[in-house]
Protein backbone atom coordinates (compact mmCIF):
# COMPACT_ATOMS: atom_id res chain seq x y z
CA UNK A 1 0.00 0.00 0.00
CA UNK A 2 1.43 3.50 -1.54
CA UNK A 3 0.20 5.78 1.67
CA UNK A 4 1.61 9.23 1.10
CA UNK A 5 2.50 11.41 4.32
CA UNK A 6 0.74 14.63 2.58
CA UNK A 7 -2.69 12.32 2.44
CA UNK A 8 -2.55 11.78 5.88
CA UNK A 9 -1.78 15.30 7.12
CA UNK A 10 -4.73 16.04 4.69
CA UNK A 11 -6.84 13.63 6.89
CA UNK A 12 -5.73 15.26 10.20
CA UNK A 13 -7.29 18.45 9.26
CA UNK A 14 -10.52 17.19 7.96
CA UNK A 15 -10.79 15.58 11.01
CA UNK A 16 -9.62 18.05 13.20
CA UNK A 17 -11.91 20.51 12.25
CA UNK A 18 -15.31 18.55 10.71
CA UNK A 19 -15.53 20.60 7.91
CA UNK A 20 -13.84 20.37 4.52
CA UNK A 21 -13.63 24.46 3.72
CA UNK A 22 -11.91 25.16 7.46
CA UNK A 23 -9.23 22.42 6.64
CA UNK A 24 -9.11 23.65 3.08
CA UNK A 25 -8.16 26.90 4.09
CA UNK A 26 -6.32 25.57 6.94
CA UNK A 27 -4.01 24.23 4.36
CA UNK A 28 -3.85 26.71 1.72
CA UNK A 29 -5.74 24.53 -0.95
CA UNK A 30 -9.09 24.67 -2.30
CA UNK A 31 -11.91 22.58 -1.04
CA UNK A 32 -12.86 20.52 -4.57
CA UNK A 33 -8.90 19.67 -4.17
CA UNK A 34 -9.36 18.55 -0.86
CA UNK A 35 -12.51 16.50 -1.34
CA UNK A 36 -10.67 14.81 -3.99
CA UNK A 37 -7.08 14.41 -2.26
CA UNK A 38 -9.66 12.57 1.03
CA UNK A 39 -11.15 10.54 -1.83
CA UNK A 40 -8.05 9.19 -3.05
CA UNK A 41 -7.02 8.20 0.41
CA UNK A 42 -10.46 6.76 1.11
CA UNK A 43 -9.56 4.69 -2.12
CA UNK A 44 -5.94 3.55 -0.99
CA UNK A 45 -7.44 2.35 2.25
CA UNK A 46 -10.56 0.76 0.65
CA UNK A 47 -12.93 1.94 3.46
CA UNK A 48 -14.74 5.20 4.09
CA UNK A 49 -13.48 7.66 6.66
CA UNK A 50 -15.94 10.16 6.92
CA UNK A 51 -20.12 10.70 6.72
CA UNK A 52 -20.69 13.69 4.53
CA UNK A 53 -24.33 15.13 4.40
CA UNK A 54 -25.34 18.83 3.77
CA UNK A 55 -25.08 19.96 7.19
CA UNK A 56 -22.52 17.96 8.80
CA UNK A 57 -18.71 15.75 8.22
CA UNK A 58 -18.54 12.88 10.96
CA UNK A 59 -16.02 10.35 11.41
CA UNK A 60 -16.54 6.75 10.78
CA UNK A 61 -15.56 4.25 13.08
CA UNK A 62 -12.67 3.94 10.42
CA UNK A 63 -11.72 7.53 10.60
CA UNK A 64 -11.91 7.24 14.30
CA UNK A 65 -8.96 4.10 14.55
CA UNK A 66 -6.96 6.41 11.64
CA UNK A 67 -7.50 9.31 13.95
CA UNK A 68 -5.79 7.76 16.62
CA UNK A 69 -2.87 6.27 14.68
CA UNK A 70 -2.05 8.71 11.94
CA UNK A 71 -0.41 11.67 14.52
CA UNK A 72 1.89 8.67 15.56
CA UNK A 73 3.03 7.79 11.93
CA UNK A 74 3.70 11.21 11.09
CA UNK A 75 5.92 11.60 14.23
CA UNK A 76 7.78 8.70 13.55
CA UNK A 77 8.42 9.57 9.80
CA UNK A 78 9.78 13.14 10.92
CA UNK A 79 11.69 12.02 13.09
CA UNK A 80 13.42 9.05 11.07
CA UNK A 81 13.90 12.06 8.39
CA UNK A 82 15.43 14.18 11.16
CA UNK A 83 17.40 11.23 12.38
CA UNK A 84 18.46 10.64 8.72
CA UNK A 85 19.58 14.59 7.88
CA UNK A 86 21.73 14.37 11.55
CA UNK A 87 23.52 11.13 10.56
CA UNK A 88 24.04 12.93 7.10
CA UNK A 89 25.58 15.64 8.69
CA UNK A 90 28.12 13.22 11.45
CA UNK A 91 25.50 14.96 14.08
CA UNK A 92 23.97 11.75 15.18
CA UNK A 93 24.30 8.14 14.00
CA UNK A 94 25.97 4.93 15.81
CA UNK A 95 29.70 4.22 16.59
CA UNK A 96 30.72 0.93 17.20
CA UNK A 97 34.01 0.80 19.69
CA UNK A 98 35.85 -1.55 21.19
CA UNK A 99 38.47 -0.72 23.92
CA UNK A 100 40.76 -2.64 25.76
CA UNK A 101 39.59 -3.23 29.54
CA UNK A 102 42.47 -1.18 30.75
CA UNK A 103 41.11 1.76 29.06
CA UNK A 104 37.69 1.96 30.80
CA UNK A 105 39.04 3.39 34.16
CA UNK A 106 39.69 6.46 32.70
CA UNK A 107 40.65 7.54 29.28
CA UNK A 108 37.60 6.36 27.93
CA UNK A 109 35.43 8.20 30.19
CA UNK A 110 37.32 10.58 28.94
CA UNK A 111 36.54 10.77 25.55
CA UNK A 112 32.94 9.53 25.97
CA UNK A 113 32.50 12.98 27.65
CA UNK A 114 34.08 14.83 24.98
CA UNK A 115 32.07 13.17 22.31
CA UNK A 116 28.57 13.51 24.63
CA UNK A 117 29.61 17.42 24.45
CA UNK A 118 30.52 17.68 21.01
CA UNK A 119 27.56 15.27 19.69
CA UNK A 120 25.15 14.82 21.88
CA UNK A 121 22.91 12.63 19.49
CA UNK A 122 25.82 10.16 18.40
CA UNK A 123 24.65 6.81 20.13
CA UNK A 124 28.38 4.53 21.11
CA UNK A 125 28.20 1.22 21.37
CA UNK A 126 30.84 0.12 23.61
CA UNK A 127 32.77 -3.44 23.80
CA UNK A 128 35.67 -4.75 25.93
CA UNK A 129 38.38 -6.56 24.07
CA UNK A 130 41.61 -7.19 24.56
CA UNK A 131 44.00 -5.38 22.94
CA UNK A 132 45.64 -8.15 20.29
CA UNK A 133 41.77 -8.32 19.23
CA UNK A 134 41.11 -4.32 18.14
CA UNK A 135 42.63 -4.05 14.78
CA UNK A 136 41.60 -7.48 13.25
CA UNK A 137 37.92 -6.56 14.68
CA UNK A 138 38.51 -3.11 12.92
CA UNK A 139 39.49 -4.51 9.88
CA UNK A 140 36.65 -6.79 9.56
CA UNK A 141 34.21 -4.33 9.79
CA UNK A 142 32.86 -5.08 13.19
CA UNK A 143 34.08 -1.67 14.61
CA UNK A 144 34.15 1.35 13.47
CA UNK A 145 36.53 2.82 16.33
CA UNK A 146 39.21 0.94 18.38
CA UNK A 147 40.97 1.50 21.45
CA UNK A 148 44.27 -0.43 22.64
CA UNK A 149 47.93 -1.02 24.08
CA UNK A 150 50.76 -0.90 21.45
CA UNK A 151 47.80 -2.62 18.48
CA UNK A 152 49.52 -4.46 15.89
CA UNK A 153 49.80 -2.57 12.24
CA UNK A 154 47.43 -4.00 10.04
CA UNK A 155 46.58 -3.01 6.67
CA UNK A 156 43.69 -1.46 6.04
CA UNK A 157 43.69 0.05 9.46
CA UNK A 158 44.67 3.49 10.19
CA UNK A 159 45.77 5.00 13.57
CA UNK A 160 46.60 7.64 15.56
CA UNK A 161 48.62 7.86 19.29
CA UNK A 162 46.51 9.47 21.57
CA UNK A 163 47.41 9.15 25.03
CA UNK A 164 51.07 8.23 26.51
CA UNK A 165 50.49 6.56 30.16
CA UNK A 166 53.14 5.63 32.34
CA UNK A 167 52.45 1.97 34.33
CA UNK A 168 51.86 1.70 37.96
CA UNK A 169 52.33 -0.45 40.21
CA UNK A 170 49.26 -1.94 42.35
CA UNK A 171 49.29 -5.05 45.27
CA UNK A 172 47.89 -5.51 48.54
CA UNK A 173 48.63 -3.35 51.87
CA UNK A 174 50.69 -5.45 53.49
CA UNK A 175 53.89 -6.24 50.83
CA UNK A 176 56.80 -5.42 51.80
CA UNK A 177 56.50 -2.52 49.07
CA UNK A 178 53.99 -0.94 50.55
CA UNK A 179 56.20 1.87 52.07
CA UNK A 180 58.13 2.59 49.30
CA UNK A 181 57.23 5.20 46.76
CA UNK A 182 57.96 5.50 44.43
CA UNK A 183 58.87 2.34 43.42
CA UNK A 184 62.46 2.08 41.25
CA UNK A 185 62.58 -1.11 38.63
CA UNK A 186 65.09 -2.66 40.20
CA UNK A 187 62.95 -3.00 43.47
CA UNK A 188 61.18 -5.94 41.12
CA UNK A 189 64.02 -8.22 41.57
CA UNK A 190 62.62 -11.36 42.64
CA UNK A 191 58.95 -10.18 43.00
CA UNK A 192 56.45 -11.90 40.98
CA UNK A 193 54.90 -9.98 38.72
CA UNK A 194 51.20 -10.27 37.45
CA UNK A 195 50.34 -9.83 33.82
CA UNK A 196 47.64 -10.73 31.04
CA UNK A 197 49.70 -13.58 28.86
CA UNK A 198 51.20 -11.97 26.49
CA UNK A 199 49.05 -13.21 23.77
CA UNK A 200 46.70 -10.44 24.60
CA UNK A 201 48.72 -7.65 24.79
CA UNK A 202 52.14 -8.08 23.57
CA UNK A 203 53.25 -4.77 23.37
CA UNK A 204 52.56 -4.24 26.53
CA UNK A 205 54.11 -7.14 28.21
CA UNK A 206 57.40 -6.93 26.42
CA UNK A 207 57.46 -3.22 27.11
CA UNK A 208 57.59 -4.53 30.94
CA UNK A 209 59.88 -7.15 29.87
CA UNK A 210 62.70 -4.99 28.62
CA UNK A 211 62.31 -2.42 31.65
CA UNK A 212 63.69 -5.06 33.63
CA UNK A 213 66.01 -6.31 31.47
CA UNK A 214 67.17 -3.03 31.32
CA UNK A 215 68.47 -2.92 35.15
CA UNK A 216 69.83 -6.86 34.64
CA UNK A 217 67.46 -9.51 35.51
CA UNK A 218 64.49 -11.06 34.25
CA UNK A 219 61.56 -10.69 35.68
CA UNK A 220 58.94 -13.33 37.10
CA UNK A 221 56.03 -13.33 35.56
CA UNK A 222 52.65 -14.99 35.89
CA UNK A 223 50.19 -14.88 33.18
CA UNK A 224 46.38 -14.95 35.35
CA UNK A 225 44.50 -17.34 33.55
CA UNK A 226 41.41 -15.56 34.11
CA UNK A 227 42.37 -12.10 32.65
CA UNK A 228 39.31 -9.31 33.66
CA UNK A 229 40.69 -6.65 35.59
CA UNK A 230 39.00 -7.02 38.18
CA UNK A 231 39.75 -10.83 38.27
CA UNK A 232 43.38 -9.63 38.79
CA UNK A 233 42.57 -7.15 41.61
CA UNK A 234 40.84 -10.36 43.65
CA UNK A 235 44.04 -11.82 43.14
CA UNK A 236 46.19 -9.52 44.71
CA UNK A 237 44.07 -9.11 48.16
CA UNK A 238 45.61 -12.53 48.84
CA UNK A 239 48.82 -13.06 47.04
CA UNK A 240 52.79 -11.49 47.05
CA UNK A 241 52.13 -10.47 43.79
CA UNK A 242 52.40 -7.44 42.35
CA UNK A 243 49.72 -6.31 39.76
CA UNK A 244 51.58 -3.50 36.65
CA UNK A 245 48.23 -1.75 35.06
CA UNK A 246 48.51 1.61 33.33
CA UNK A 247 48.54 3.97 35.90
CA UNK A 248 45.14 5.02 35.69
CA UNK A 249 43.91 1.51 36.69
CA UNK A 250 46.23 0.79 39.53
CA UNK A 251 45.04 4.32 41.40
CA UNK A 252 41.45 3.57 41.01
CA UNK A 253 42.02 -0.01 42.14
CA UNK A 254 43.91 1.23 45.14
CA UNK A 255 41.31 3.91 45.55
CA UNK A 256 38.31 1.80 45.72
CA UNK A 257 39.81 -1.33 47.77
CA UNK A 258 41.11 -0.76 51.40
CA UNK A 259 43.39 -3.17 51.12
CA UNK A 260 45.20 -2.11 48.18
CA UNK A 261 48.14 0.80 47.85
CA UNK A 262 49.25 2.01 44.62
CA UNK A 263 53.12 3.42 43.96
CA UNK A 264 54.04 4.89 41.14
CA UNK A 265 57.54 3.44 39.15
CA UNK A 266 60.64 5.25 38.47
CA UNK A 267 64.43 4.68 37.48
CA UNK A 268 62.62 4.38 34.66
CA UNK A 269 58.76 5.58 34.21
CA UNK A 270 57.59 2.83 32.39
CA UNK A 271 55.35 4.36 29.74
CA UNK A 272 52.67 2.22 27.37
CA UNK A 273 50.98 3.85 24.28
CA UNK A 274 46.99 3.84 23.50
CA UNK A 275 46.49 4.61 20.26
CA UNK A 276 42.48 5.10 18.64
CA UNK A 277 41.98 2.68 15.40
CA UNK A 278 39.62 3.12 12.53
CA UNK A 279 39.43 1.78 8.95
CA UNK A 280 41.37 3.32 6.09
CA UNK A 281 38.09 3.52 3.93
CA UNK A 282 36.55 7.24 4.58
CA UNK A 283 34.89 7.03 8.07
CA UNK A 284 31.28 7.92 7.98
CA UNK A 285 30.84 11.41 9.59
CA UNK A 286 29.66 9.89 12.53
CA UNK A 287 33.09 7.80 12.98
CA UNK A 288 34.69 11.19 11.75
CA UNK A 289 33.27 12.95 14.91
CA UNK A 290 33.84 10.72 17.12
CA UNK A 291 37.98 10.78 16.37
CA UNK A 292 38.06 14.63 15.95
CA UNK A 293 36.61 14.73 19.89
CA UNK A 294 39.12 12.02 20.63
CA UNK A 295 41.70 14.23 19.61
CA UNK A 296 40.85 17.35 21.34
CA UNK A 297 40.44 15.42 24.21
CA UNK A 298 43.63 14.01 24.39
CA UNK A 299 45.13 17.75 23.21
CA UNK A 300 43.12 19.65 26.19
CA UNK A 301 44.17 17.12 28.72
CA UNK A 302 48.13 17.32 27.48
CA UNK A 303 48.00 13.41 26.86
CA UNK A 304 50.11 14.09 23.84
CA UNK A 305 52.21 16.53 21.88
CA UNK A 306 49.17 18.30 19.40
CA UNK A 307 50.91 17.06 16.27
CA UNK A 308 50.99 13.47 16.67
CA UNK A 309 50.48 11.90 13.11
CA UNK A 310 48.40 9.11 12.46
CA UNK A 311 49.96 6.02 10.15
Amino acid sequence: MDLEPRLLRYFLAVAQELHFGRAAARLYISQPSLSNQIHNLERTLGTDLFVRNSRQVALTPAGRALLEDAPLALAALERAAERARLAGAGIAGTVRLGYARMAGYETLGAILTAVEHDSPNLTVIASELFSSEVPGRVLAGELDVGLALFPESMRGVRSRLLRAEPLALVFGKHHHLADTDPVPVASLTGETLLMFPRELAPGYYDRVVAACEQHGFQPEIRAFSDPPPQAMVARLRTTREVGIPPASFAYHSAAADPDLVARKIVEPEIMVEWSILWPARVPSEATARFLESARRCAEERGWLDASADDS
